[in-house]
């Protein structure tokens, strides 16, 4: 079944590459909603659907067009946190052009949801199933989509600096998985990209609170790393919130390999420009069960973080 929020909850910060002071809202939406962001600031407010057609490539983030100069970036770490906790129909707003980025990571989001409860709806749910291989290169980098049961992501990416080096992982993002493994996984940076960045008009907002920052060997940011791979942990993460802009839980393999956000972008563009590559599959309870909201989505209101945490895992 389909599933919203039961209250609502609300953020504030920082973008991370306008440096602008943010306040999100997250609220309940009924059945059949999907996910959609309204910028407030405008008037009147403008909405913008959280799906893959209306996206224009980012390395960066990922950025929300409505087609006609209305955007809003950096999206990908509360859509990961809708789609990990099995939200599927929710009215996001936000009072500027960027989310805040909060610590960098999904957790305080996913935890907000759990502290107002997630309701279930009485509409059935649909996944997309994957049915054959698609995949997308550029260079060395490539991305691709092929059929599975659930949604697994494999991840590697390959730095030069010793801090990062070469990650991989590979998850099965079933049964609460993205809240245990990857929610509290932060963007990351090299030390020498920041003031290119900077001088370019973005990474504004950044600061060791909220990024994790190397200089090769060495990890600047106060606290060290959270993972000893939560560089990869944090491209998985990433993953997840652009795969959610499919529209519906995916049935697919995801393998990413130094992929980003508009190589995801581009790998769901050719899913779907190829109809004979996936189809709609009414979710039985069974097949519900696979899905990454699984084993969070009964939950009531939770304490805090660390103990939805715990009962995921159970």
């Amino acid at each position: 079944m389909q599933a919203t929020l039961k209250d609502k909850v609300t953020f504030t910060g920082v973008g991370l590459h306008s440096g602008a002071a943010t306040r999100l809202e997250i609220h309940p939406a009924p059945a059949g909603h999907g996910i959609v962001f309204r910028r407030t600031d405008l008037t009147p407010a403008v909405d913008l659907p959280a799906l893959w057609d209306h996206v224009t490539p980012s390395k960066l983030c990922t950025l929300l067009d409505n087609g006609a100069g209305v955007t809003l970036s950096t999206i990908e770490h509360v859509m990961a946190a809708l789609a990990g906790t099995g939200i599927h129909n929710a009215l996001v707003t936000v009072d500027g052009p960027e989310i805040p980025i909060l610590d960098g990571s999904a957790a305080p989001f996913v935890e907000g949801i759990l502290e107002v409860g997630i309701a279930r709806q009485t509409a059935p749910l649909r996944a997309i199933r994957v049915l054959r291989p698609v995949e997308v290169r550029e260079g060395e980098a490539f991305a691709r989509l092929s059929p599975a049961d659930h949604l697994e992501i494999d991840f590697q990416i390959d730095f030069t600096d010793a801090a990062i080096g070469h990650q991989e992982k590979r998850l099965d993002m079933a049964n609460g998985a993205f809240l245990r493994e990857l929610a509290d996984s932060r963007t990351f940076c090299r030390a020498a990209d920041v003031e290119t960045m900077r001088r370019n008009g973005l990474a504004l907002g950044g600061t060791y609170l909220n990024a994790v920052v190397v200089d090769g060997a060495r990890v600047l940011t106060p606290g060290g790393l959270r993972h000893s791979d939560e560089a990869v942990r944090h491209k998985m993460l990433d993953a997840t919130g652009d795969l959610a802009l499919a529209g519906a839980p995916l049935l697919a393999r995801y393998t990413g390999h130094r992929a980003g956000h508009a190589m995801t972008n581009r790998l769901l563009r050719a899913l779907f420009a190829q109809p004979d590559a996936w189809t709609w599959e009414l979710c039985s309870p069974a097949l519900e069960d696979r899905l990454p909201g699984a084993g969070v989505a009964e939950y009531g209101p939770r304490p805090g973080f660390a103990a939805a945490l715990s009962v995921a895992a159970e």
